[in-house]
């Protein structure tokens, strides 16, 4: 499982992830509008657009806020330019990492996360340099307590999902981004709360990292999550237990 899921998990309960709503709506509503732009202002034929919708209402963003967002992106309404970028490069460790940015100002938003990667010990590489070590998932978390990994299990792979992971903190459900919706919907009729449910990039193979260096790996993480430009971070870290409660504390 991956280190960065369970490190979620914990800020989560912290309640540091999007603590300022206006910052978190902001990101949301660029989510809906980039969606939009890329494959239609229909949520019905648009998976993409109907995640970030649902990530927006999850957030309480008010009706009209996601309403104009879409028509940003379909050209409706007048709108910043954004375009996607995807940046890669090394954390300590050697662990891969791969952010995910809108900006409409690409020199200023690469200079800022290169920055960032140094400033904690990393640093930005070239396009492809770690991308072939990911592919895309649909990635489901369940809180630990909510459910047993038997009855996800059984929920899930019949539903279509390919791997169940669990860890005393968190169930982390993976699946191919075809059947992320019939997986999800399986869960939430079962009653079973989601604590996140996403489109990410998953590794094929983990890097498992000590309390010293997980500490280094996550200070970057947050950093990136923490830019106005970033609306995703992927790694290939692997955290056990022990060293995210030990962080937690911290």
């Amino acid at each position: 499982m991956s280190g960065h899921s369970k490190w979620s998990t914990i800020k989560h309960k912290k309640a540091v992830i999007d603590a300022r709503r206006g910052r978190s709506w902001g990101k949301l509503a660029r989510a809906v509008t980039m969606a939009a732009k890329i494959g239609g202002g229909s949520p019905d034929d648009n998976p993409r657009l109907r995640l970030a919708i649902d990530k927006a209402k999850a957030e309480n963003m008010p009706k009209d806020t996601i309403e104009k967002a879409v028509k940003k992106g379909t050209g409706e309404l007048a709108g910043e330019s954004f375009e996607e970028i995807l940046y890669e490069g090394y954390a300590p460790g050697g662990v891969a990492v791969m952010c995910k940015c809108s900006t409409d100002n690409r020199n200023r938003t690469a200079g800022e996360i290169r920055k960032l990667f140094e400033r904690h010990g990393g640093n930005l590489g070239a396009t492809n340099c770690v991308a072939f070590q990911f592919s895309q998932k649909g990635v489901i978390l369940v809180a630990g307590e909510s459910a047993t990994e038997d009855r996800l299990m059984e929920l899930a792979l019949e539903a279509g999902a390919d791997d169940v992971s669990s860890s005393q903190l968190v169930h982390e459900i993976t699946c191919n981004p075809e059947s992320f919706d019939a997986v999800r919907k399986s869960l939430t009729d079962a009653g079973i709360p989601i604590q996140s449910a996403d489109l990410s990039m998953v590794a094929a193979n983990l890097i498992t990292l000590d309390l010293a260096t997980a500490r280094k790996v996550m200070r970057l993480i947050d950093g990136l999550e923490e830019h106005d430009d970033v609306d995703a971070v992927y790694s290939n870290s692997d955290v056990p237990d022990e060293v995210i409660a030990a962080l937690a504390k911290e």
